[in-house]
């Protein structure tokens, strides 16, 4: 299974790096790695563009899924994503803020940084609320991510009316998602966030497996629950916030991945963080090589292209589920 794996894997980056409206096919890659070289066109097209735009998709998906496994542990509860926490409802509340407030210094990196800024904002704020007695409280803290996340919901909802057409179209596209912006200076950055977190989130993995079991069992197993509680939130605001900051709103990818990952290799988080990071960036990069082909020459926003992917998969899931049970 892992052999497949890792052979999707090696599809997928050859079908993103030869798909696009230039004639560098992916036949046309591996003559150039077999043969003459590329040309002047297709390496700008290549190391400028397509490469890029793969990187950043490969550390935007696999933050996601990451960040869905972290918090499906934290609650103990297959449903989880890293939405629960507030952190995609902040960021895009941020974004908005950007877009529709930010006057003449409204941007892509204005916007970047106030979807981090917001989504990081919603975490600190969500942590506070669920501190009781010196631990956080995990109920109190699902509880208080839906209300956060409506409230900002709200604000965003009456941002929105305030918006001009031309402000309105940047918000409803930036909502959507999409790697078109892809450059090596998001990639950077995606890597000096996301890289972090998918490199750490495996340090967690036996303490995850002791958590799954209860609080008191994972402490009398000797693990530092609320450390361990404390990381799991960090790290999925580290993921999630860049990743929504550097590619939009970007749906079920941190639903599916885990429970396909959860199907075919058990519990084990010390295999499902690691194969989240790659089977998550997979997906998004599938979705992506699907927004440029599907439509060409124009592209679909490819949080529609992750919903479409992602919810009929997660909805079969739940009928397994409910046929097992």
């Amino acid at each position: 299974m892992r052999g497949l794996l890792l052979l999707g894997f090696g599809a997928v980056i050859l079908a993103a790096l030869g798909t696009g409206a230039t004639g560098l096919t992916p036949l046309r890659l591996v003559q150039a790695l077999t043969g003459p070289g590329l040309s002047l066109q297709d390496s700008i097209v290549l190391y400028d563009i397509r490469l890029p735009r793969l990187v950043l998709g490969l550390l935007v998906g696999g933050g996601l899924a990451v960040s869905g496994v972290l918090m499906q542990a934290l609650f103990r509860n297959p449903l989880a994503d890293p939405g629960v926490i507030g952190v995609g409802p902040g960021a895009a509340l941020g974004a908005v803020l950007a877009i529709v407030l930010g006057g003449s210094l409204s941007g892509p990196l204005l916007t970047m940084a106030a979807a981090f800024g917001g989504g990081w904002a919603a975490v600190v704020l969500l942590s506070r609320i669920a501190q009781k007695g010196g631990a956080t409280d995990i109920a109190l803290l699902l509880l208080a991510g839906i209300a956060l996340s409506a409230l900002a919901g709200a604000v965003t909802g009456l941002l929105v009316t305030m918006a001009s057409d031309t402000q309105l179209r940047d918000v409803s596209y930036w909502s959507m998602g999409s790697l078109g912006g892809a450059t090596w200076a998001k990639v950077a950055l995606a890597g000096a966030t996301i890289g972090p977190m998918m490199l750490l989130a495996p340090r967690l993995a036996l303490g995850l497996n002791a958590l799954s079991l209860g609080e008191a069992a994972a402490f009398h197993m000797g693990h530092r629950v609320e450390p361990l509680k404390a990381r799991a939130i960090l790290l999925t605001a580290m993921g999630t916030g860049a990743a929504v900051a550097l590619a939009g709103g970007i749906g079920f990818v941190g639903i599916v991945v885990p429970h396909l990952l959860r199907l075919a290799f058990g519990p084990d988080h010390r295999v499902l963080l690691p194969l989240s990071a790659l089977l998550g960036g997979m997906l998004l990069v599938t979705a992506d090589v699907l927004a440029r082909s599907l439509v060409a020459p124009a592209e679909l926003p490819i949080g529609i292209l992750t919903a479409l992917i992602g919810a009929p998969v997660f909805l079969q899931i739940l009928l397994a589920r409910r046929a097992q049970a």
